[in-house]
């Protein structure tokens, strides 16, 4: 990702409804569909300034993973211990068939090789392990948003799909999430194409705004992991380590 994309994430991580919500589905698809067992080992592979580490914490004890130097210093102090760093497929010093969940939110698409990737991740885990992943949706929604985060793609269902298929592990559990406000967010990146003004602008809203997308979004972890969501701008997997 280009050094904006972390400065933003460094600014906004605590206050940007995007974020906030996430945190929320994010812990309620891991409650549901991956349930760690007492006393848990997790990693997160690409966790950034560390803005998901105290929700993963609630799992069991958790360890870190991030290439770039000052977000993973970030992350440092709100661990308050060590992160790694080692890029993918690599992962060289990452601990094999040591995790009961690796957590992966937005990362996959980063890598140009995923399945690699993903066969990497499989063997950290112990047997019966969860890897939960998080992807963008819809090739067709590309932006300025997929540039300046160095994405190399976006994923359809039937391909994040595949790509577990291919991999050493079983897949769970797969669906797309972010999906009420999945309309609003069509209707606006298309406006902003026809206007010429296609950007990658994270800005924090005013406060009502930022309150109300939120809570739209947040309300999402009453469906996650329960019922199928229509499609929406992100897509999550779980699948089990055998």
């Amino acid at each position: 990702m280009e050094r904006v994309v972390y400065d933003q994430m460094a600014e906004l991580d605590q206050r940007h409804w995007w974020y906030r919500a996430r945190r929320e589905v994010l812990a309620e698809l891991i409650r549901r569909r991956a349930s760690p067992p007492p006393g848990a080992r997790l990693l997160e592979i690409g966790c950034g300034t560390g803005h998901n580490l105290a929700m993963l914490g609630e799992f069991g004890s958790v360890e870190g993973l991030e290439l770039d130097d000052a977000a993973r210093a970030i992350a440092e102090t709100r661990l308050g211990g060590p992160v790694m760093s080692s890029p993918l497929p690599d992962l060289s010093g990452v601990p094999e068939r040591s995790y009961d969940l690796v957590g992966a939110f937005d990362v996959i698409e980063h890598i140009d090789d995923d399945r690699a990737a993903v066969t990497s991740i499989a063997r950290r885990l112990k047997p019966g392990g969860k890897f939960v992943m998080t992807v963008p949706a819809h090739q067709w929604m590309w932006s300025a948003h997929d540039v300046v985060n160095h994405h190399q793609r976006r994923y359809s269902r039937a391909a994040l799909k595949q790509l577990i298929r291919q991999s050493p592990l079983r897949l769970d559990a797969i669906g797309y999430f972010n999906s009420l406000l999945f309309p609003v967010a069509v209707a606006e990146r298309m406006a902003s194409k026809a206007r010429g003004r296609d950007d990658a602008n994270l800005s924090l809203p005013a406060a009502p705004l930022n309150s109300a997308l939120e809570r739209v979004f947040a309300a999402e972890r009453h469906l996650i992991g329960r019922v199928p969501l229509p499609p929406g701008l992100s897509l999550f997997a779980v699948a089990s380590a055998t």
